[in-house]
């Protein structure tokens, strides 16, 4: 059984039909009990980081996420808020991966202005082989987002939008995409079935 973690968060439908096109059974709630008899877990978001936090603090789930310990993904804002801090609000985060989520700047060292927000596809240079397994390097995924991880040791997923960043980070059990696997296709699906084999 898969947990999506429900803090009202705008998407949790469109990784409902991704987990169901998948044939695995889910259950999408934000009672701490049901949370840890699952073998794996989804932190999906959309939406502002410190909305998201303070819903997060309302359903008493922030210890509950943080010791987890079977395989865990956050999914765009669901990643951001596993890391230390964002920018977006000035939002103090969860603290599972040490990354700061900073806004995507758009001028970079005297380059030409990009879009912020990032909406659409873009690759993703990635050295997990297990979670990458079937998957070509620099495989394109769907990206919508305003803000992104830095880079460090544990961004073993990068992009490169205006700047460089992480865009898949995998810490012990936790797991970060800042792209949407369930809106990426083949690729996307590939990566959702290779989490799911994770013990």
């Amino acid at each position: 059984m898969v947990g999506i973690i429900d803090y009202k968060t705008g998407n949790l439908k469109s990784v409902e039909n991704a987990l169901y096109r998948a044939g695995v059974e889910y259950t999408v709630t934000a009672d701490a009990m049901i949370l840890r008899s699952c073998s794996h877990i989804i932190l999906p978001g959309v939406g502002d980081a410190g909305w998201a936090m303070k819903r997060i603090a309302e359903t008493g789930m922030a210890e509950t996420i943080s010791t987890l310990t079977q395989p865990v993904m956050g999914i765009c804002l669901g990643m951001q808020i596993m890391c230390s801090y964002s920018e977006e609000g000035d939002t103090p985060c969860l603290g599972i991966f040490p990354n700061r989520v900073s806004r995507i700047p758009e001028k970079n060292n005297g380059a030409e202005r990009i879009k912020v927000p990032h909406i659409g596809w873009n690759s993703v240079r990635c050295s997990d082989k297990e979670l990458f397994d079937g998957i070509r390097q620099d495989e394109y995924f769907y990206f919508v987002h305003s803000y992104c991880a830095d880079v460090n040791e544990y961004a073993s997923g990068v992009t490169f939008y205006g700047t460089e960043f992480g865009s898949l980070l995998r810490r012990e059990n936790f797991i970060g995409c800042q792209f949407h696997p369930e809106k990426s296709g083949a690729a996307g699906e590939r990566l959702l079935e290779n989490f799911l084999k994770l013990k």
